[in-house]
């Protein structure tokens, strides 16, 4: 019973189980609860979210990892899930905030500068996780200083 629900949170209730890019069928996934995160409960609930969505991956992405024999398979994307609402953090709540964000975090998931590249390198869940989280925390700054710069 464990595993199962280690399994489908691993994958974001089957949005892993998409045949081309899970990565960013499991970051769409992620947008329906951050819209209702930010309307009902602002910022603060998208961090809290981002934060234990992290921890339950950490342990989820462990399971499956330990189970299919595989580093960081592919289908396991609630890692995704918890960088793109780390990197919304930074966004306007609107949709060109969403929109911006959403199109950061792909780009830094899949570039993943320092430290998300190191971060692969960590045991298990911890390295699944942890490069996008580190990747969204690139998007966010990105964000940030967009909106510094007044273009949002």
């Amino acid at each position: 019973m464990s595993y199962r629900v280690a399994y489908i949170l691993a994958i974001w209730f089957g949005c892993g189980r998409v045949p081309k890019a899970p990565g960013t069928a499991g970051t769409l996934g992620a947008i329906p609860l951050y819209l209702l995160l930010v309307h009902y409960g602002g910022v603060p609930a998208v961090a809290v979210a981002a934060a234990v969505i992290a921890a339950v991956g950490v342990w989820a992405s462990n399971q499956v990892v330990r189970r299919l024999g595989i580093k960081d398979p592919q289908i396991v994307c609630i890692d995704e899930v918890a960088g793109v609402l780390v990197t919304l953090l930074a966004a306007p709540a609107n949709w060109i905030g969403l929109v911006a964000g959403f199109a950061l975090f792909r780009l830094f998931d899949q570039f993943k500068p320092w430290p998300a590249r190191a971060a692969e390198s960590l045991p298990e869940g911890w390295g699944v996780v942890m490069d996008d989280v580190a990747a969204g925390a690139w998007s966010a700054v990105f964000l940030l200083g967009a909106r510094a710069a007044g273009w949002f």
